[in-house]
């Protein structure tokens, strides 16, 4: 949920590059938007979870994570995008209405497909170690929490 505001923002920038207007489309396309981006940053945290119960660290099992549900999350984006393409690109009677919803959709889901990948992951991270119960954060004070390198 902490990657919504930022699509909302690139959904935002995209209405401004386009001139198209916060309008009751637009607010439609950003419903959609939030509703994908949780979906997407729920597969990625559900699957860590997982990993987590299965006895991975946290920074392996969100990297994990995030590579394997990579496809699902592209799979649901790219979809969604193309799908909005058309609506994005509309002409004729009522294709402002079309254009905004279309513009939010594409710019919006663009930006966060790639926040959701890169973002999930880190904060999956950051909160877990937060969570951890205290005799885990006793053994690991001192320790800097980051993902490993590959």
């Amino acid at each position: 949920m902490l990657t919504v505001p930022l699509g909302l923002g690139g959904a935002a920038v995209t209405l401004l590059i386009t001139g198209a207007s916060v309008n009751i489309f637009s607010q439609v396309g950003m419903i959609l938007l939030i509703g994908i981006m949780a979906k997407n940053g729920i597969l990625i945290v559900e699957f860590a979870n997982q990993l987590r119960a299965e006895g991975r660290s946290i920074p392996d099992a969100a990297r994990e994570g995030a590579v394997t549900r990579l496809r699902p999350v592209m799979m649901t984006t790219i979809a969604t995008v193309l799908g909005a393409v058309p609506l994005a690109l509309a002409s004729g009677a009522g294709a402002e209405s079309r254009r905004a919803i279309g513009a939010v959709i594409v710019g919006g889901l663009s930006l966060a497909f790639v926040l959701t990948l890169l973002l999930t992951p880190v904060i999956y991270v950051l909160i877990e170690n937060l969570r951890r119960n205290p005799d885990e954060q006793a053994e690991g004070e001192g320790k800097p929490v980051s993902l490993p390198a590959e």
